[in-house]
């Protein structure tokens, strides 16, 4: 499956994000949540990689058990740290298992004590170079609506995405974001650098408000004035009332972004199965899907 040909020819796209179970308790409970979200019909499902490898048998053992069920997969791969062989012997994998579509990213350095290889990747557009020159794969990438949080302007962070593209990638999925005017804003300032592939909003909806902080801070992600007000409004201690107002504002969210002619929505799920599927099931009943 390359997914470039699915945003070439169709309209709201509907894809997922996963990682690979963490436990041996996650992994029993993780057939369950692809299944309940596979009643969605998402149009694809991605399986992230660690940083530095760490999940690399994980992501591996996770795509193939998602491909034996005859699902539709995109895989990851995490440059950072690894060394050129082993991004290839991780790409000749997958490309046995007949994954067509790659998920480029440079990832994030271990927060344990870890020691790169010194011929490891520093920048995923030299990543998606390496891996175009030895492989047929649709590739991927990332963007980011309010600029990564170590580039030193937004501007400059859509030059390193232009030169993702030039290098190879075909299409960007963003970094999640609530305010849909950072998205729009995002998109218009790359058309006017050049940068012309299909630029799908990545939808984070709210979990948890301690997971929500803590993202936030690691990502770049604003908290809006808005969505604080909701989460304000609700005992944080009340997971039911906070997964309902993640829900709400997510699906409106979704609604302005679909409403503007997006190419597709993608959801990090974050493993979890309720949240997405409401929010999709609500779409759809109002004709938006």
């Amino acid at each position: 499956m390359r997914v470039n040909s699915l945003y070439e020819n169709n309209k709201n796209i509907i894809s997922m994000e996963f990682f690979p179970p963490r436990n041996e308790k996650a992994a029993q409970g993780f057939g369950s949540i692809i299944d309940k979200l596979t009643e969605c019909n998402p149009n694809y499902m991605t399986v992230t990689f660690g940083a530095g490898g760490s999940t690399k048998d994980g992501s591996y053992q996770t795509v193939k058990e998602m491909l034996d069920k005859k699902l539709p997969v995109v895989a990851y791969i995490a440059g950072y740290g690894l060394s050129p062989d082993e991004i290839l012997n991780v790409l000749n994998n997958y490309k046995k298992l007949g994954i067509e579509t790659i998920f480029v990213i440079r990832g994030d350095k271990p927060k344990e004590d870890f020691t790169p290889h010194p011929d490891s990747f520093s920048y995923a557009s030299d990543l998606i170079a390496f891996i175009k020159k030895h492989f047929d794969f649709t590739i991927g990438c990332a963007g980011y609506p309010e600029g990564h949080i170590e580039a030193i302007s937004l501007e400059k962070d859509i030059e390193y995405l232009k030169l993702k593209v030039d290098n190879g990638a075909q299409y960007v999925v963003t970094q999640y974001f609530y305010d849909n005017n950072y998205f729009f804003n995002y998109v218009t300032k790359c058309k006017e650098a050049g940068i012309n592939v299909p630029i799908i909003p990545g939808i984070m909806p709210v979990y948890t408000i301690n997971l929500t902080n803590m993202l936030s801070k690691i990502c770049g992600s604003t908290i809006t004035d808005k969505l604080q007000s909701k989460l304000d409004s609700v005992d944080p201690n009340d997971k039911d009332a906070v997964i309902n107002v993640g829900i709400d504002y997510a699906f409106e969210q979704c609604k302005g972004l679909l409403e503007k002619g997006v190419y597709g929505l993608h959801f990090y799920t974050m493993n979890r199965s309720k949240t997405t599927k409401e929010i999709i099931m609500r779409l759809k009943q109002e004709n938006l899907l």
